[in-house]
């Protein structure tokens, strides 16, 4: 991951959901409605390229911001605290799970991973478009929260032996942490037809661009231009004189 985090939105009106239960997070996620943008999720299994895609569109996407996740994973050498993941303490994570400081949770490869919620609150207030880069647990969470924003994408190597290799060069693993990645794999692309996208990532210059292909698309669809209808009015008033 890199960059910045997540968020709880405010409840619709009525009598407020108590923290931390099911209601509270639906209601959260239907607030966010009235704000913000896209939720654009990239998942793959480790080493197909999901987070150098990230990395690019942050980089050239000016209204996309990228949740950064908290794990208890320990950080690898080239790794930056608040910038790649908030690396925690298998009790700090746990303290922020009682206080319903997540958005999605998951535990993958024995290390728990969450989405904080108050960055993303503060960017769908700034009318935001978020990139998530979780695997697919953490999409089906948010699924169950913020259906209406989600556009899934799901990264695939072009072959088992270019994943292999790209695990090996990218040197951030033993060779035991990369043969249980490499077993892993499968049990992640398995879950490819849970998403709305799947590209295969042969060439990174042009995974990227159709994937920023994908979120302009999204973009653009009317459900998520709130002034559209604003705007034919006006030109059908316009027709009319």
């Amino acid at each position: 991951m890199a960059a910045q985090t997540a968020s709880k939105v405010s409840s619709s009106a009525g009598t407020p959901a108590a923290a931390g239960t099911p209601a509270a997070a639906g209601a959260a996620a239907a607030g966010a409605a009235a704000a913000g943008g896209v939720f654009l999720v990239l998942s793959s299994p480790s080493g197909a390229g999901k987070s150098s895609i990230s990395r690019h569109l942050i980089q050239s996407e000016r209204n996309l911001f990228l949740s950064v996740s908290m794990t208890t994973r320990p950080r690898r050498a080239n790794e930056i605290d608040g910038q790649d993941y908030h690396f925690v303490s298998q009790e700090e994570f746990a303290a922020h799970q009682a206080q319903d400081a997540f958005l999605e949770s998951a535990t993958v490869f024995g290390h728990a991973y969450g989405t904080p919620r108050k960055p993303i609150e503060a960017a769908l207030e700034r009318g935001e478009d978020i990139l998530f880069d979780i695997d697919w647990q953490g999409a089906q969470r948010l699924a169950e929260r913020a259906s209406e924003r989600l556009v899934r994408v799901f990264i695939l190597p072009p072959s088992a032996e270019a994943l292999a290799s790209r695990l090996k060069t990218r040197a951030q693993d033993s060779a035991e942490a990369r043969r249980r990645r490499m077993r892993g794999a499968g049990a992640e692309i398995e879950h490819y037809a849970e998403y709305d996208y799947v590209l295969v990532n042969r060439d990174l210059e042009k995974a990227v661009a159709e994937t920023r292909a994908i979120l302009h698309a999204e973009r653009r669809r009317t459900s998520r231009q709130p002034k559209l209808a604003e705007l034919v009015a006006e030109l059908m008033r316009q027709l009319k004189t």
